[in-house]
């Protein structure tokens, strides 16, 4: 039962045996509830058969003291078994998300939006964090209680007035049982639509600057406005199919009375039941029939919140990247033996790859665009594991090393530099946990970020806006080689580094790169020559192939695809319009 819970609700173990609690707390809450009524039938039968005396009423002083003080105290237990428990799991669910997040492959974010996986964090964490507080401890209390009750009046009353006023109960949860698939299909397009709109607001916000530039952002707007509109055409269509079918289950509850009424009306004439039987009964109905309306809406709320655990459950079922927390290397040689690599859609992109990036050597990885390169460096730190073949780091297979301990040897510089809303200096010290102001500003100094830094107000304790926005291109990529140097890791990996910058940023940064690799096992991907002209082995890569490798002297001294682009690349620079 618990690990059923824990998959249907997106739980941990704890917070299932929680969900569970709750259900038994609500459930004794509402049959503590129903006391009072007990205690005014009895009562009433008393005062019609004159049996009330100073005993008596003692007996019904103290009891209904005893009741309210048991109210009060299932109640504070309901609310610490429901609303605190569900609380922490809440804190819990999204902590675990976000750890399980940490653990996966990088392929799945390939799959992934960012709209998607922050509805995952927020929306479908308050969503299940509703229907644990509030939908399901109280529509499975109000079953069971409802349920005992009922059970109960059959063996101390006439069955028939059982029957005639719970008949309508069953029927009522049949009929909304009954769209559960369809209700699950419009709530499915429903988050659909929802996620396209997110989608495309958190597109237009990152690429307003290029809709202004082009004079696109009014067509653009258009298309937004239509996405919105489409969000709000489906909530009102799943809201009006759910209401279909709760009211239909609502007006069921209803005729409950009816039938109340007319089999105890039958009853009570004919002698079979006495006034007071007629009166519980009736006023039963009209207390329970409020509830379980209520129940029937939070049952068609569990329903549609079955898409959100499912979408929780896939984000902590899928299976994560494991390997040992120990490195036994020797060195830190990278090889790729026969590495053969596919994305999820079966598209072919390295077949047969083979080659060594050596320790102390700087190993260029050039060729056309989509030939692989880039696969290559995620495959060699692990962001992807391969499809078949094997990646070594000083003779280990990476495969069977935790992701996190093999990226404590990795430092990597990519084109496109991801910068914080924070300072200069806690944004280098990302390089290294716990890094001194001193190690920062070494870092720094060894980047070249010193000329640009001092510039700023506050210098190393400048905010620099949200993802660099206060910065240039240039400075926001010393910053990144920065942090490259005060992780001080043994292997290096620059993905296009100096691609987007000017000739005076590059020959800064390259500079600065020439400092951070000396000594290291250093893999550069680049398209521009003079960046890898100084590099111990090119390994040239075109279609998912080592269409040829070798020293820069030696791919020279052929009709070589290597010299091919280095001649081309010399025309370009020289021409002029």
């Amino acid at each position: 039962m618990v690990e059923k819970l824990q998959h249907k609700y997106a739980l941990s173990r704890q917070g299932a045996v929680d969900m569970l609690k709750a259900c038994v707390s609500v459930t004794i809450t509402n049959i503590v509830l129903m006391m009072p009524a007990g205690i005014l039938y009895t009562l009433i039968n008393d005062l019609l058969n004159d049996r009330l005396n100073k005993g008596r009423i003692s007996f019904y002083v103290v009891g209904s003291i005893a009741v309210l003080i048991l109210i009060a105290i299932t109640n504070f237990m309901q609310y610490n078994a429901t609303f605190l428990t569900t609380y922490r799991e809440s804190g819990v669910r999204r902590t675990s998300i976000a750890e399980k997040l940490r653990k996966l492959p990088l392929s799945y974010f390939g799959k992934k939006n960012i709209a998607d996986l922050t509805t995952n964090i927020m929306g479908d964490c308050a969503m299940i964090e509703t229907a644990s507080s509030h939908w399901i401890p109280e529509l499975i209390g109000a079953v069971i209680s409802v349920s005992l009750v009922g059970v109960s009046l059959f063996f101390f009353f006439d069955w028939r007035m059982v029957l005639a006023s719970f008949w309508v109960i069953p029927v009522a949860f049949l009929i909304v049982i009954t769209c559960s698939d369809a209700e699950k299909r419009a709530v499915r397009k429903n988050q659909e639509v929802k996620l396209s709109m997110a989608d495309g607001i958190q597109e237009c916000l990152e690429s307003i600057r290029d809709l202004r530039a082009n004079n696109a952002q009014d067509r653009y707007m258009e298309e937004l406005d239509k996405k919105i509109k489409k969000v709000e055409k489906y909530a009102l269509f799943t809201e009006l199919k759910m209401a279909v079918y709760v009211n239909s289950a609502a007006i069921i509850l209803k005729i409950g009375i009816g039938t109340t009424a007319v089999v105890g009306g039958s009853l009570f004439a004919k002698g079979e039941i006495d006034l007071l039987t007629f009166f519980m009964f009736l006023m039963l109905v009209s207390r329970l029939y409020s509830p379980m309306e209520i129940s029937l809406q939070n049952f068609a709320a569990i329903i549609a919140t079955g898409i959100q655990c499912e979408r929780l459950d896939e984000v902590l079922s899928h299976e994560i990247q494991t390997g040992s927390e120990k490195l036994n290397n020797d060195g830190y040689d990278i090889v790729f033996d026969h590495v053969s690599f596919k994305y999820a859609d079966d598209t072919d992109v390295l077949t047969d790859v083979s080659f060594t990036a050596r320790q102390g050597q700087v190993t260029a990885l050039i060729g056309p665009s989509g030939g692989g390169k880039t696969t290559i460096s995620r495959l060699a730190a692990r962001f992807w594991d391969v499809g078949s073949g094997k990646i070594t780091l000083g003779g280990e297979d990476i495969s069977e090393i935790d992701p996190e301990t093999l990226l404590s040897k990795y430092s990597i510089v990519f084109q496109d530099v991801t910068l914080f809303n924070n300072s200069v200096m806690e944004n280098i010290r990302i390089g290294k946990s716990g890094a001194t102001d001193e190690e920062v500003m070494e870092a720094a100094r060894l980047a070249n970020c010193d000329e640009f830094v001092n510039l700023l107000p506050d210098k190393y304790d400048t905010n620099i806006g949200e993802n660099g926005s206060e910065l240039s291109g240039g400075e926001r990529q010393r910053i990144s080689i920065a942090r490259a140097f005060l992780k001080d890791a043994p292997v290096i990996l620059l993905d296009e580094a100096t691609a987007s910058l000017d000739a005076e940023n590059e020959t800064v940064i390259q500079e600065a790169l020439s400092r951070l690799i000396k000594n290291k096992t250093v893999m550069i991907i680049a398209h521009r020559m003079r960046t890898i002209a100084k590099a111990d082995h090119i390994v040239v890569l075109k279609d998912g192939v080592v269409a040829e490798q070798g020293s820069p002297e030696f791919l020279s001294g052929y009709d070589s695809i290597y010299s091919r682009m280095t001649k081309q690349q010399m025309i370009s620079q020289n021409w002029k319009m």
